[in-house]
């Protein structure tokens, strides 16, 4: 007999329908999977047997060939386990029940229980569009599967449970939806701006880089407080929306780094090791293309601490996706694009010993060994971070002192109406933020006074600019003048965004 089961294989952030066939006949014992299975495919023959088996059903002893269709797709994962089971057991009339326009995720245990997969939410989200709207996931799945509107989906623990929901023995539940805002107001960040003690010059770069979605360089001596200030900047940044969640969510569930919430509600924040390779960074893999640091960071911040440590080559792979917010990861079996909107926030000390520049330390390098440390760094990649701020040490009056520093929420605030005057700008372009502007939006929306290019063409010629470090000055004053409420840009924002470039 001929069974059809829909599942679901995952391609990047794509779900792709595949239809899982199995045809039960008389002759010699044997189990045939074809349809393009990878390795974790194939081994799946023997965790399914000992699953019907211990789920006290009979696992057919006659001729089985399933079919994983289309053919010309990959499959991998463990997300076939469980409909190839059902599968199996309908096509030798053990189960029988409705399962037309059913997705049927999930992966099994020897004992038959139902273990999580990642990526459900991008596969949910993937068929709902294509018209499907009720799934089986196992139970762990539940909250990720909990946040997807009009669908109607059934968290089930085992095996045994499956079959019994299909053949109508035993009554299940949908999962009940979850309400996104609620689930934001109970996290929290474990950082804010009035820990910050004094560098209000930094404090001023670090407003503007979140207000615009500019990249920013802190360079100072250890100890300065640059990683502190870099974990603030999530607590600055606009709550995420409904629609972003899902897009940030979508690559955590992906690359199966989805906490138990089923969602992420807050900015990410990655800090990856100085160590990282190219593949950890930018993604990719021997098996499966999963999702990198870049794409983790989507949404949210990309913190590179001590800069000039990552290799050249790391570095140099930012390059593409800090200009186009996204990523293409090209392998021989195939290419995937994943998101990479991020905001690139970068810490380096100036010199080897670190103490080139202090006003209160000193140095003991010499010209040669500053100049090696800092061309580590290419001039192409700085030329793409907007504000790179110096950062001092602050004394000690300022650290005991009992004025407070002003807090996340009141530069949140300012930030949310710089960007709600971005909005209401891009409101017919694919951008949001100031600093994704091309040079046509520049032309359109950041028109200068002949005072103002004045100023430009003679910090333009003193500092040596590139055409692009120009063009990131005009971004990052219109920025500035998005904070102060100013419908046009004026000649000391463009002061203020070239003070920006050192």
């Amino acid at each position: 007999m001929l069974s059809k089961i829909t599942s679901f294989a995952l391609c990047g952030l794509e779900g792709v329908p595949v239809e899982v066939e199995t045809d039960i006949k008389k002759g010699m014992v044997s189990y045939d999977l074809v349809g393009l299975p990878s390795a974790s495919v194939k081994e799946s023959r023997d965790r399914i047997e000992s699953a019907i088996k211990n789920s006290a059903l009979r696992f057919p002893v006659n001729k089985i060939t399933v079919n994983l269709a289309p053919a010309d797709i990959k499959k991998e994962g463990a997300y076939f386990d469980l409909p190839i089971a059902i599968s199996i057991l309908k096509a030798a009339d053990q189960l029988t029940g409705d399962t037309d326009g059913m997705v049927i995720l999930g992966e099994l245990a020897l004992d038959g229980a139902l273990r999580p997969v990642s990526g459900i939410l991008p596969v949910m989200i993937s068929a709902k569009d294509k018209g499907f709207t009720r799934f089986i996931v196992p139970a762990a799945n539940a909250n990720e599967a909990s946040y997807i509107e009009g669908t109607e989906v059934y968290a089930l623990k085992s095996l045994r449970e499956a079959v019994e929901f299909i053949s109508g023995t035993a009554k299940f539940s949908p999962v009940q939806h979850r309400d996104f805002a609620a689930g934001c107001r109970s996290q929290s960040y474990n950082y804010d701006l009035n820990l910050v003690r004094g560098q209000k010059v930094a404090k001023r770069a670090l407003e503007i880089a979140v207000a615009g979605g500019h990249n920013i360089l802190f360079s100072g001596p250890p100890g300065t407080g640059k990683t502190l200030l870099a974990r603030c900047i999530p607590t600055i940044m606009p709550d995420m929306t409904f629609e972003e969640a899902l897009e940030v969510t979508k690559i955590h569930s992906a690359s199966g780094a989805l906490s138990e919430e089923g969602i992420v509600s807050l900015r990410p924040f990655r800090t990856p090791h100085h160590t990282a390779t190219v593949v950890s960074l930018c993604g990719g893999g021997n098996v499966k293309i999963h999702p990198g640091e870049v794409s983790m960071a989507h949404k949210g911040v990309l913190f590179l601490d001590e800069l000039p440590e990552y290799s050249r080559r790391t570095l140099e792979s930012l390059r593409q996706p800090l200009e186009d917010k996204v990523i293409t990861v090209a392998r021989s079996g195939g290419a995937v694009t994943y998101p990479a909107d991020f905001i690139l926030c970068a810490s380096m000390n100036p010199c080897p010993c670190g103490n080139f520049g202090s006003a209160y330390l000193t140095c003991t390098c010499t010209p040669a060994q500053i100049q090696s440390y800092k061309s580590k760094i290419s001039g192409p990649l700085l030329d793409r971070i907007d504000l790179q701020v110096e950062v001092d040490g602050v004394k000690y009056d300022d650290l005991t002192g009992e004025s407070s520093e002003e807090s996340s929420a009141a530069v949140k605030a300012r930030v949310e109406k710089a960007r709600e005057i971005q909005r209401e700008r891009f409101k017919n372009e694919t951008m949001q933020v100031n600093a994704n502007m091309g040079e046509r939006q520049i032309k359109k929306y950041c028109r200068l006074s002949d005072e103002c290019e004045k100023t430009l063409r003679t910090a333009f010629e003193a500092l040596r600019l590139s055409v692009r470090a120009r063009s990131r000055i005009i971004k990052v004053a219109r920025t500035i003048a998005d904070l102060a409420g100013e419908q046009n840009i004026l000649p000391e924002h463009i002061l203020e965004a070239t003070s920006y470039r050192s």
